[in-house]
């Protein structure tokens, strides 16, 4: 059975949302993973990092946490291909932890912006994109009010060459004034994406019938899909075929 862990900082507010999406719709096994542990096992298929304000964004956000002991296991299980998420706050530590690169600043609005957007998907090969077409467009909710994505020309055109631009937000709507309208990007390897909007946010029953969209959850989707897929391909290699 799938098994995802997921990281809890003082301060995280989005962490049972996320585990209510892979336990109630995707009827996998997660774990709840207190910040100070400073070993957790290799059984976890995957780790994502929830939204929210761990530590009270002292500092700024994400630094205190991206020092926390667990997230020298998340790097762990990084470097060895395990998929890594971060959502919002937990973009935010990602980048803190120099898992990935750049920086997210204030919005150039400096004002807390909570609305939907739209996002462009631009690189559909990653676990968390693999059931998107490429350049397919969604709605999702955001919220945040450091989420504009900064980094140096190099940094922006090595993204661009190395297709480690994950999603881009739809011209006229970048809530932040992210550079290149960066709304989630992904390492080199691909197994650790970072992303400011929240996918886990578009659950609940009630937004259908409100006439709001819920192809946000074909991240949480493409996880599944890839870890089936995996564990397949782990068997057959243990029974020899």
């Amino acid at each position: 059975m799938i098994k995802i862990g997921i990281p809890v900082f003082p301060g995280s507010n989005c962490d049972r949302d996320v585990e209510k999406v892979l336990t109630t719709l995707f009827k996998v096994k997660t774990e709840f993973l207190w910040y100070n542990k400073e070993k957790i096992s290799s059984d976890y298929d995957a780790i994502i990092i929830p939204g929210g304000f761990s530590f009270g964004d002292r500092l700024r956000s994400g630094i205190i946490a991206a020092h926390s002991p667990i997230m020298d296991e998340v790097k762990r299980l990084a470097k060895d291909g395990i998929p890594i998420l971060g959502i919002c706050n937990g973009f935010q530590i990602l980048v803190e932890s120099e898992l990935l690169p750049g920086a997210l600043i204030k919005n150039d609005s400096l004002k807390f912006m909570c609305k939907w957007s739209k996002l462009i998907v631009k690189n559909n090969k990653t676990p968390f994109t693999n059931n998107f077409k490429l350049n397919q467009t969604f709605s999702i909710p955001i919220a945040n009010g450091e989420g504009r994505y900064v980094a140096d020309k190099e940094t922006i055109s090595n993204l661009q060459k190395k297709n480690q631009i994950v999603f881009q937000y739809q011209e006229n709507d970048n809530p932040g004034g992210s550079f290149e309208s960066i709304a989630g990007i992904c390492n080199e390897k691909g197994n650790v994406v970072g992303m400011m909007p929240h996918p886990e946010r578009v659950f609940e029953k009630l937004l259908p019938k409100m006439g709001l969209p819920q192809d946000a959850l074909k991240i949480f989707g493409s996880l599944t899909n890839y870890l089936g897929k995996s564990m397949i391909l782990k068997t057959k290699i243990r029974r020899g075929y």
